[in-house]
């Protein structure tokens, strides 16, 4: 049955149908990459990375929470030293130099004076001494040596000074030949310049050191082998300054140098002491034995003055003999330390 429309409407017309597709939405034959050029994978490599580091943030975050917590001591910085430690100078010259200047000058001299001048840069509230319009002791020849310092609180010293002079007077009283003088100051540590704080005073000679009792007990006789063997050696020794013959007397590679200076018509043995009394016998005792050995010589000069003097020396037995092997109031020098040979290289030049 057929609709027939009525008037006023439209009739519906069906769309066409749609043209048939030739070609299949996929081919049948995959496409293929040409190999030419290499596919780059850092994309992917870089995807990997993140993705490991997302998975391990809550990793890391667990271990840190579950070990205990330490604490980690770090050792202290080893102190440096910023300045080199700076030891007090020896004040004794300085106090030399003033006594000198101090012995000669002269408070009626006027300031200008050059002797007034030098004992005022050293010491300027010092007292100088008061002369007599007549008096020349001032330009008296003299000596002065520091022969003691003693060191006191912040920078204080007190130094002793002998003052060695060549003339007496010729009155009821005698002026010695030798004064000391302790002068005071204070400075010459870090670089401060000395000063002499106070006038000095005339004391007495500083007491001397004990001497420590001798070793050398064991007296050997004058015709033995030992003192033989040394009235030889001094002779050589101090004959005319030349030292010749003396290597003969020493152990091998000893060398000892001989005054240059000494001119001695004669050299006479005092006597010889020992300090044990393997020196003493009339034979040389095994190879190897040892004796500390003092000397007591008389040289005479070529004006007929004979000095005293005294030599202390190590002697060592050695194939039936005695010989020097130190000799403690001269130079000696040890052997010369020989050159080692040059290991060989093995294997040869290539």
């Amino acid at each position: 049955m057929t609709t027939t429309p009525q008037p006023g409407q439209r009739r519906l017309s069906r769309p066409p149908a749609a043209a048939p597709v030739s070609k299949p939405l996929r081919s049948a034959r995959p496409e293929m990459v040409p190999v030419s050029r290499a596919v780059s994978r850092g994309p992917r490599l870089a995807r990997y990375g993140i993705w490991t580091a997302l998975a391990a943030g809550p990793l890391a975050l667990a271990v840190a929470l579950a070990l205990p917590r330490t604490t980690i001591a770090h050792a202290a910085p080893a102190p440096r030293a910023t300045a080199t430690a700076r030891t007090a100078a020896d004040p004794g010259g300085v106090a030399e130099m003033f006594v000198d200047l101090w012995l000669r000058a002269d408070a009626a001299a006027p300031e200008g004076n050059g002797i007034t001048a030098a004992v005022r840069a050293l010491a300027p509230e010092v007292d100088l001494p008061k002369r007599p319009r007549n008096d020349s002791t001032g330009s008296a020849t003299a000596e002065a040596v520091a022969v003691r310092t003693a060191y006191g609180l912040e920078g204080a010293w007190t130094v002793v000074v002998a003052v060695l002079s060549d003339r007496v007077d010729t009155g009821a009283a005698a002026v010695p030949l030798v004064r000391y003088f302790a002068v005071p100051g204070t400075g010459g540590k870090d670089g401060v310049q000395f000063t002499v704080t106070g006038t000095p005073a005339e004391v007495a000679a500083p007491d001397a050191a004990a001497v420590p009792a001798s070793p050398f007990t064991y007296p050997a006789p004058s015709t033995g082998v030992l003192a033989t063997t040394l009235g030889e050696f001094v002779r050589a020794y101090l004959g005319g300054g030349q030292g010749t013959g003396v290597e003969r007397y020493l152990s091998p590679g000893l060398r000892v140098s001989a005054p240059r200076a000494a001119s001695y018509a004669r050299v006479d043995v005092e006597d010889v002491a020992a300090d044990s009394d393997a020196a003493l016998g009339t034979t040389v005792p095994a190879d190897g034995t040892k004796a500390r050995v003092r000397v007591r010589v008389s040289g005479e000069d070529g004006g007929g003055v004979r000095w005293p003097l005294v030599y202390r020396l190590e002697v060592t037995a050695r194939a039936g003999r005695w010989e020097i092997s130190a000799l403690e109031a001269g130079t000696t020098s040890p052997p010369a330390a020989k050159p080692s040979a040059a290991a060989p290289v093995s294997g040869g030049a290539r």
